[in-house]
């Protein structure tokens, strides 16, 4: 059992907002399996335009928020300061029912499979017990030092 906040998301992965669509990591194994959430409030800037009188979830960011799930449990705690997982394919993708402002997306993911470098995640998701999505997300991790040193020299200007 696990209970990890957003500010160690933050340590694991490289996203930020409005990119950063975890809130909690409620289980975790790493290279095996995790689970996790997402609120949604009404005050996500892609409800602006994504029927603003009906406000709908899209559903990239349905899967954008499972990758980043499974790229939680990818990384190792000790490559996750010089690795980045990239979203290498989507596979089987199903949606059930769309998700609205005020809704807790749960989200849990298993590795099928893993190689060095790349690997296959089973995804779903569900809202109130319902399902929302599944998927198989593929991925690739990739290690380049250019990318942090990158962020350094924005940090430095």
């Amino acid at each position: 059992m696990a209970d990890i906040d957003i500010r160690r998301i933050m340590e694991t992965l490289p996203h930020r907002y409005p990119m950063l669509l975890l809130d909690r990591i409620t289980e975790l194994e790493p290279l095996k399996r995790a689970a996790g959430f997402k609120n949604v409030t009404f005050n996500e800037p892609f409800f602006q335009g994504h029927f603003p009188n009906n406000p709908v979830m899209p559903g990239i960011f349905i899967i954008e928020a499972m990758a980043q799930l499974g790229g939680t449990v990818i990384l190792e705690p000790k490559a996750a300061t010089t690795s980045v997982p990239y979203l290498a394919g989507v596979d089987k993708v199903r949606f059930r029912r769309p998700v609205l402002p005020g809704d807790r997306l749960m989200m849990n993911v298993h590795v099928e499979w893993l190689r060095k470098t790349y690997g296959c995640l089973h995804a779903e998701s569900h809202v109130d017990g319902n399902p929302v999505c599944t998927a198989l997300l593929m991925f690739s991790v990739v290690t380049d030092t250019r990318l942090f040193q990158l962020d350094a020299t924005i940090l430095d200007m």
